[in-house]
């Protein structure tokens, strides 16, 4: 195992030393999901719990469910989420794709498999984690969306190349006024991941958010640190 901690030592996030480990994508989906203390919030392929459990530190009193089809992972999530005090917040090992949840979310999230074309890594869980079958993404979307209560929101990060499939999951699972913040790795240059948000039931115009800037030359942004060590939440998150 390997040991950490994310939001500047308020999560205790131990991963296993082989196989896949999240980045920093699941604690800037966290930041972008609007919850509010009380409020009940969807994770799917949760992994070792970075995401939900940024965002229950971040959100007081937010409750949570991650469904993971990792028993291992399932496993360290639940000593994390143990470790860092944060009781709200349970994890099921499961297959997304067969789970069916008991009550309804007000928030739904995920950092989904999204790599296309490529290498395979020899690494099944790593492989499983990255890269999904043609539909999953669209799969995802709907088992996310089904059991939101009317208006909650659902949030992807998802690669910029992804952004159209991701679009087409949305309006098929009836979730509407989609926003888009672009994630640039440096200022100037093209972004590789974007944050999704969209409403169940929601109408809204189509909207591009002001995007966050991740590194300069001396390392991750303020505006970055802000969100990855103090907890600042990102547009309305």
């Amino acid at each position: 195992m390997s040991g950490g901690t994310l939001l500047g030592g308020r999560v205790v996030h131990v991963q296993a030393a082989g196989g896949h480990r999240s980045g920093i994508e699941p604690v800037l989906l966290a930041a972008f999901v609007p919850a509010r203390p009380g409020e009940r919030v969807l994770e799917f392929g949760s992994g070792a719990g970075a995401g939900l459990l940024c965002l229950a530190a971040r959100v007081a009193g937010a409750r949570g469910v991650g469904v993971e089809i990792d028993p291992g992972q399932v496993a360290l999530a639940a000593a994390n989420a143990a470790a860092s005090g944060l009781a709200g917040v349970e994890f099921v090992a499961a297959d997304v794709a067969g789970w069916r949840a008991e009550g309804g979310f007000d928030h739904a999230m995920a950092n989904p498999p999204w790599h296309g074309a490529g290498t395979a890594s020899p690494d099944a869980g790593r492989e499983r984690a990255k890269r999904g079958a043609e539909g999953l993404l669209a799969g995802w979307i709907a088992g996310l969306a089904r059991p939101l209560r009317h208006r909650g929101t659902l949030s992807l990060v998802v690669a910029a190349a992804a952004v159209p499939a991701a679009l087409a999951g949305f309006a098929a699972s009836g979730c509407g006024g989609v926003a888009l913040l672009p994630l640039w790795p440096r200022a100037g240059l093209a972004a590789k991941l974007v944050l999704l948000r969209a409403a169940k039931g929601a109408r809204g115009p189509f909207r591009v958010m002001p995007g966050l800037v991740l590194h300069d030359g001396a390392g991750f942004t303020a505006a970055a640190e802000a969100v990855l060590r103090d907890g600042v939440g990102i547009a309305g998150g």
